[in-house]
């Protein structure tokens, strides 16, 4: 999964470099507003890009004393400060250019070049795009869209492929404003442009702010991790009952896992630790990414009691097969 999100991400870096200085020229001989917007908007993804590599970077960090569960939330805070940089910047500048160019309409010169500009730059991000939707669309598997974002736990893939598409809907727009200023001859039709690529930016960041916060904060691991922890425990004959189970996603290949069970009176504490020893390994062998699982012995009225005070319908081995 990271080597996944790392080619995502610098392919997207790549792109968003090449198209923003392309734009930038094309909006210095046209002095179109929709296209400066555009050239800001790629510009500010190019910065984003190299923020998210810096992430990835850190989140790959051992663990260490400080951090003895590793660093994978430096992936989620640097996708926040991205979040936070379409928004403040992406976005506002639009805003902006919008607002001014309506209120100092300027006709567009040599819209051929805009014209040419527009359509490579829409290959060029179609490419990045592409390259992060199929990223995206291995890791959903049988998921519907919305809900693979949303359980999604890997903010470099998901990131650049909100981007790349808000990137896409903004060239969209910025060649229909420059082809509605050319055909009506009312230059205010390139401002509107700009105000709509602000629109596409801001939807963009507070969705991806509103992902990203929830990671930073510390999610629960998608649900069919829980009721594999369950189910092997439940298995382990030493044990009578697998209460429940809290997991938090520490970053995209790192899960930590409590496990309340019920262990047969019976054991002695030296078959207690085997048997603890046995559900850790056959949970590594499931889900590779449950980094730390901690096991407490616990009957099932305690785990009932203190559970139903955060969470009165966490799953449990009696309700497993009706989530």
């Amino acid at each position: 999964m990271a080597g996944s999100g790392r080619m995502v991400v610098v392919a997207a870096l790549l792109g968003n470099a090449a198209v923003a200085v392309t734009k930038f020229i094309a909006a210095a001989f046209t002095g179109s507003s929709a296209m400066l917007s555009e050239g800001v908007h790629s510009l500010v993804d190019t910065s984003n890009q190299v923020l998210m590599l810096h992430g990835l970077r850190r989140a790959a960090k051992p663990p260490d004393a400080a951090h003895p569960f590793g660093y994978g939330r430096e992936l989620y805070f640097w996708a926040f400060i991205v979040a936070l940089m379409v928004f403040a910047l992406g976005a506002g500048i639009s805003f902006y250019e919008g607002i001014v160019h309506l209120r100092h309409p300027r006709e567009i010169e040599n819209p051929l070049v805009n014209y040419i500009v527009l359509g490579a730059s829409l290959v060029f991000e179609g490419a990045t795009w592409y390259v992060a939707l199929r990223a995206f669309r291995a890791a959903k598997g049988r998921r519907g869209w919305i809900r693979a974002f949303r359980d999604s736990k890997d903010a470099s893939t998901f990131t650049v492929l909100f981007e790349d598409t808000a990137a896409m809907l903004g060239l969209l727009i910025a060649l229909a404003g420059v082809v509605a200023a050319q055909v009506t001859g009312d230059p205010r039709f390139d401002g509107y442009a700009s105000l709509g690529i602000g629109a596409v930016l801001a939807v963009t960041a507070i969705l991806l702010a509103r992902e990203t916060k929830g990671l930073l904060l510390g999610e629960a691991a998608q649900r069919q991790v829980v009721n594999d922890i369950l189910r092997i425990a439940d298995d382990d004959p030493d044990v009578r009952c697998a209460n429940g189970v809290l997991t938090q996603q520490l970053g995209p290949e790192s899960i930590i896992a409590a496990l309340s069970a019920d262990f047969h009176d019976a054991l002695t504490t030296p078959q207690i630790e085997a048997c603890v020893m046995r559900i850790e390994r056959a949970v590594q062998r499931t889900h590779p990414d449950v980094t730390a699982l901690f096991v407490k012995p616990q009957t099932a009225e305690t785990w009932a009691r203190r559970s139903s005070r955060w969470d009165p319908d966490r799953v449990t081995p009696d309700n497993i097969d009706a989530t």
